[in-house]
């Protein structure tokens, strides 16, 4: 069965093209010139949907608003297209939900490469869906929902992603050089140290206030949650 790209670009003669393009690959597309289109088409679509190209700039809603509209819902992939190159600019845009980030212009090869990894990436992830239960945090891969002590816990992708990382190498010493090519992609050209960034960012919203931290630091190696977090006390 092909799989599905919602492709959403108000250049006509860029979607255009893109679509010949990604039909010739053998995927179905579907367009949308705006950002409210680009939500009904999701809102109509997104049980047949396997990934989203979405533009920045658009007109009626822009890329980032229909992303965090998205995200309310659910983590199907979606890649950011966009003539802006500011890092500013990426770090929102994968602070806010995108898996990945192409700049115009780009060589159509490039596009493709990245539809390809994100789409084996998420096939992976989906033979993977399980539910993570460590002490009283739960995070459930289906529901994309994380509980701890009985309370939803609001996390971003990044975020999300760290967790779930950890969770699926519970009681193994993750270094940061494997955190950052899991989560952020081994072509991702930023520091290592946002790693700590993002465990503290995670602390913050798991382990805030709690009696028993679950994320533990392995001093000059990295990072570790344990199946059994008494057996690290």
């Amino acid at each position: 069965m092909a799989e599905t790209i919602l492709l959403v670009e108000d250049e006509t003669s860029l979607i255009s093209y893109l679509k010949t393009e990604l039909e010739f690959e053998d995927y179905q597309v579907l367009v949308a010139l705006d950002g409210l289109a680009a939500w009904q088409q999701y809102q109509a679509h997104h049980d047949q949907l396997s990934l989203i190209i979405l533009d920045w700039m658009l007109p009626k809603l822009d890329g980032l608003e229909v992303m965090r509209r998205i995200r309310k819902h659910d983590d199907l992939p979606i890649i950011m297209m966009t003539a802006r190159d500011y890092i500013g600019d990426k770090v929102a845009g994968l602070d806010n939900g995108a898996d990945d980030y192409i700049t115009k212009p780009f060589e159509i090869e490039e596009l493709l490469a990245r539809i390809r990894v994100i789409i084996r990436r998420q096939s992976k992830q989906n033979q993977l869906r399980q539910k993570y239960q460590i002490a009283d945090l739960t995070l459930d891969t289906k529901a994309r929902q994380v509980m701890r002590d009985h309370q939803l816990i609001q996390l971003t992708q990044r975020e999300y992603n760290l967790l779930l990382t950890l969770l699926r190498h519970q009681d193994e010493v993750q270094t940061r050089d494997e955190l950052l090519n899991q989560v952020w992609g081994v072509d991702f050209d930023g520091q290592v140290n946002i790693v700590d960034v993002y465990i503290r960012y995670l602390r913050n919203k798991i382990d805030h206030d709690q009696d028993r931290p679950l994320i533990e630091t392995v001093r000059g190696v990295g990072y570790l949650i344990r199946s059994n977090p008494n057996e690290g006390k």
